[in-house]
This record gives structure tokens, sequence and C-alpha cells, in this order.
């Protein structure tokens, strides 16, 4: 019996030890890496080009953004998205937005994305693993998960972690 306060703080030092050793101890892990998309559903927005399971699966890489109107770090990635979409395909998953408040931020913004589903319900997001908008994901060309990045894509972290995964992926196109 006295040695149970010992091993629980062996046990909890062990833990922080290794969480501190981790390549990135920020990082949210997924179980989706490497694993076919799942569907993106079966709506978008009035006037948008539908977003489709069989655009996840064409030749080269292309990206997956869920977003929403109403979540700031989402309007302060915007400007990179839209910088993204010049060069790759960016696709887009509106996330429990009321129609109207997304279309105007999409005139008001810009759209940057090449095609858009929308999920009222967030349960492509729950199929997707996805926890909070934004988030990212980096699609190979037949349709399979690399990457997956939590968070707007600005400044450092952006430049630090993502980069480097969206250029991996270009590489081995």
């Amino acid at each position: 019996m006295m040695l149970l306060p010992v091993a629980v703080f062996a046990g909890f030092a062990g833990l922080s030890g290794w969480a501190l050793l981790r390549d990135d101890p920020d990082a949210l892990p997924s179980a989706m890496i490497g694993r076919e998309a799942p569907s993106v559903g079966e709506t978008t927005l009035p006037g948008k080009v539908q977003l489709t399971d069989e655009m996840l699966r064409q030749p080269g890489v292309k990206l997956v953004n869920f977003w929403a109107s109403w979540c700031p770090p989402c309007r302060a990635e915007h400007p990179t998205l839209t910088e993204l979409s010049a060069k790759l395909p960016v696709y887009g998953v509106d996330l429990k937005d009321p129609e109207g408040a997304a279309l105007g931020f999409l005139s008001e913004h810009g759209d940057p994305y090449h095609a858009l589903a929308t999920d009222p319900r967030g349960r492509v997001a729950i199929d997707w693993g996805v926890t909070a908008p934004p988030e990212t994901f980096i699609i190979d060309g037949s349709g399979r998960i690399l990457y997956r990045y939590a968070g707007p894509l600005v400044r450092e972290d952006y430049t630090n972690r993502f980069l480097p995964e969206l250029e991996k992926a270009l590489a081995a196109e």
C-alpha cells in the first residue's frame, strides 16, 4: 500500500515524458491517414459546383477544407486558401452554416473552392474525424488522405507544418 503513491507518480512521470518527446506534441493524430476519403455528402450551396466523391479520386493532389462563416479562424485562413486554389484544387465543406451566411461570406471574401459540399448537421465532419473548423486534408490522386491539419492555415504553423506535408505530397505525385 505504501508503494501505491510512488507507482502513480512514476506512471504520471512516464506519460509526461513520453508526451514531451513525441515528434509533434501539438499535433492531433488522425485515424484517417492512409484511408480512402469518406463521402462528402450530396448537397451544396445554390449556384455552386457540387463536390462529389468522384472528384476526390481524380488524379493529382487536392485539398478538402472544412469551414464555416461563423468561424473566426476560417476567416483568418481564407487568403491562404485563395492562394492555394491557384495552384491545386481546393474543395470546401461548409459545416453547420445557414445557407445565406455561407453565401454572404463567399461573396464578401471570395470563393477559393473549386467545388463545395454542405454539412448542415455535421454528419460528414464526424465521418472525416473533424473536431472543429477549420480543418484541411491533403488528398492524393487515388482519394486517400495523406495529412490532416487542424486549425487555420496561417503564419508559422502553416509554413512549418502544413507546407512541408503539401510539398511532400506534390513531389510524390
